[in-house]
């Protein structure tokens, strides 16, 4: 039986990705900060999915939660990270810089790394990851995000050369979304936004390809390269 690990399960395309994993015959360890969220998603597949409590912002207990879990669950063959935060910050206040920084820069390469380390040692694996078509750009009102996401997509990039350097069989799909329906996108009229179980059928079908780099939903794809082609129109 396959097994994977979720990180940030508890809302949105994280929780989502739960029923498409448990329904295709995986053994699912969710983890999220909220445990009254975690255990809900527990209870509908008792015997399939497990959770352990974890915070990405406490980088001294990600290691060993990844570990107990993986022990949990009997193994892994597939990790996505799919916890990120983002916040407006008009005024530029440090205090939000600093938490949007902890979570999808600290505690993505905290994962990411463990799970890197986990699959070359087993000898295989895949690691995903939930990054955005934002990395692509900055963004004035909320340059955080837009800066962490960039990190991770050059992250992607780096460990995918040293997986190719190391003739590794480990699969990495960096997943790039545009505007998805979640509690995390703010604001009215958001530009070609995409219901929730929508934009995971097309993550879940990339992974299963295990495609290199995806853009959620596929029109993204076109701003994507009107973006590297033209940057000054954004």
């Amino acid at each position: 039986m396959k097994k994977a690990i979720i990180i940030g399960a508890s809302s949105g395309i994280g929780e989502a990705l739960v029923d498409f994993l448990v329904n295709d015959g995986y053994v699912v360890g969710i983890t999220a900060r909220r445990e009254e969220l975690l255990i809900a998603i527990q209870k509908k597949f008792p015997e399939r999915v497990f959770y352990k409590v974890m915070d990405v912002q406490q980088t001294d207990k990600i290691e060993q939660i990844c570990t107990d879990l993986c022990s949990t669950i009997g193994g892994l063959d597939l990790m996505i990270i799919s916890a990120g935060i983002g916040h407006l910050n008009k005024n530029l206040d440090f205090s939000i810089s600093d938490n949007v920084v902890k979570t999808n820069v600290s505690g993505f390469t905290c994962v990411a790394n463990w799970s890197m380390n986990y699959f070359q040692k087993q000898g295989s694996g895949h690691l995903a990851n939930i990054s955005s078509i934002a990395g692509l750009l900055g963004n004035g009102i909320a340059p955080s995000y837009n800066a962490t996401k960039a990190y991770q997509i050059n992250y992607f990039n780096g460990l995918r050369k040293k997986v190719k350097k190391l003739k590794l069989r480990i699969h990495l799909t960096d997943i790039r979304p545009g505007f998805v329906d979640t509690a995390m996108v703010k604001g009215k009229g958001v530009f070609w936004i995409q219901p929730v179980d929508k934009a995971t059928k097309q993550i879940y079908t990339a992974i299963l390809k295990k495609k290199k780099r995806v853009y959620i939903t596929k029109r993204w794809a076109l701003i994507a390269f009107i973006i590297r082609l033209k940057p000054s129109l954004f």
